[in-house]
């Protein structure tokens, strides 16, 4: 880039570019952190040994509308579009539009969306994309410290998107999650992934 490119170049997209540069995903996840601790609920990204057990129950012969809350730098994201048949689509949402930046940058494929916005919201925000129900919902949010009612409106609003079949597939770092889902999803299966940093507990809600 030239010194008159980027002297064009706006602000916010000046720091992200440096962001990215300097410290990789890696930063970029941190940065969230350290700005949210709440929302973010963990200060490095999951192993690859918890991506591929949380992925592990997923048909994706059938996987075509595919959902993930919480993205944060596409940890997720790149495995499932790995996975993801070529007319699927993938719904990232997240409330930090760093993150939704930093992925719009830096995930070129026509299958994948990053959308800022809430998780709660997840019905309308599929139907904005033509869609009406979702195959799969992935979450890695930190339900035990979401805002109170925010973690019960999100996993409602999770059941209603699901067709029937579907799954929510939750990875968390405490039981919590796992119990909220009884309340919604009539089966839930169980998992846990040690070697996380911190280790991880895992839900998968299926919707009848």
């Amino acid at each position: 880039m030239s010194t008159t490119e980027f002297a064009r170049e706006p602000l916010p997209a000046r720091i992200l570019r440096k962001a990215r540069a300097l410290f990789g995903p890696t930063g970029m996840f941190m940065k969230g952190f350290a700005k949210n601790p709440v929302m973010v609920g963990a200060i490095v990204p999951s192993s690859q040994r918890t991506i591929a057990r949380v992925l592990s129950p997923v048909d994706w012969d059938n996987a075509r509308v595919f959902v993930e809350y919480g993205p944060g730098v596409g940890t997720f994201c790149r495995p499932v579009l790995d996975r993801l048949r070529r007319d699927g689509i993938l719904i990232a949402i997240d409330t930090n539009p760093d993150f939704i930046a930093y992925l719009q940058a830096t995930i070129h494929d026509a299958r994948f969306c990053a959308v800022l916005g809430s998780a709660a919201d997840v019905g309308e925000i599929i139907a904005a994309h033509g869609f009406v129900q979702a195959d799969y919902v992935l979450s890695g949010l930190p339900f035990s410290t979401l805002p109170p009612g925010t973690a019960a409106a999100i996993m409602a609003a999770t059941s209603r998107v699901l067709r029937p079949g579907g799954a929510f597939l939750v990875y968390q770092y405490t039981r919590f999650a796992r119990r909220l889902m009884q309340q919604y999803f009539p089966r839930v299966d169980n998992g846990f992934e040690p070697r996380n940093v911190p280790p991880c507990v895992i839900g998968w809600g299926w919707k009848d």
